[in-house]
């Protein structure tokens, strides 16, 4: 009876640490803190006539805006390095800034978005969720990789899709669901 008693007690706590955990970002996917997404639209970025990745964005508002959680999800279709990403993200997080953008928060910046990404291979898929007023996650595939508590990065990190002046407005209006008809 003792051996059961000492067995029980540490099958329990690894029960009750591994309940806690399944509510936690760490262990569980970007759908589980934004149940009720449905999908908006998407569409392919493509560079030179190369898909580079196909872009999804959820969100559970009628229209998607600044006060409302909403998800971009990116399933790339070809390789590319971290620091390919990091700094094409900087840069355009720049020219989109302008001169309300340094040097040093972009430096701060590159520092959030390394631990955000990863190298990328075909069918890879980066998430990012945006959380207005605390950030934004993201998740490489299904698993938790970084939270951002930067409110300025992560909301210039979601306009380099989502800003009227960004640099591929055709998949802007695809992913915001502008393109699509009414029968």
């Amino acid at each position: 009876m003792g051996l059961a008693i000492s067995f029980a007690s540490p099958l329990r706590g690894v029960v009750v640490f591994c309940l806690l955990m399944a509510g936690s970002p760490v262990w569980a996917d970007w759908r589980s803190e934004l149940p009720e997404a449905r999908l908006v639209g998407q569409g392919d970025f493509t560079w030179f006539g190369l898909r580079v990745y196909q872009a999804r964005l959820w969100s559970s508002a009628a229209t998607v805006n600044w006060e409302q959680p909403f998800a971009l999800e990116l399933t790339y279709q070809r390789e590319i390095s971290q620091d390919t990403l990091v700094q094409a993200s900087l840069d355009e997080m720049r020219r989109l800034g302008g001169p309300s953008v340094d040097e040093t928060q972009l430096a701060a910046w590159g520092i959030e978005l390394r631990k955000a990404f990863v190298d990328v291979q075909p069918g890879r898929r980066i998430t990012g969720l945006y959380l207005p007023g605390r950030g934004g996650h993201f998740y490489v595939d299904n698993a938790f990789r970084h939270a951002v508590t930067d409110v300025d990065l992560s909301r210039a990190f979601f306009a380099i899709w989502l800003d009227t002046r960004t640099r591929n407005p055709q998949l802007r209006r695809e992913l915001l669901g502008l393109n699509q008809t009414n029968p």
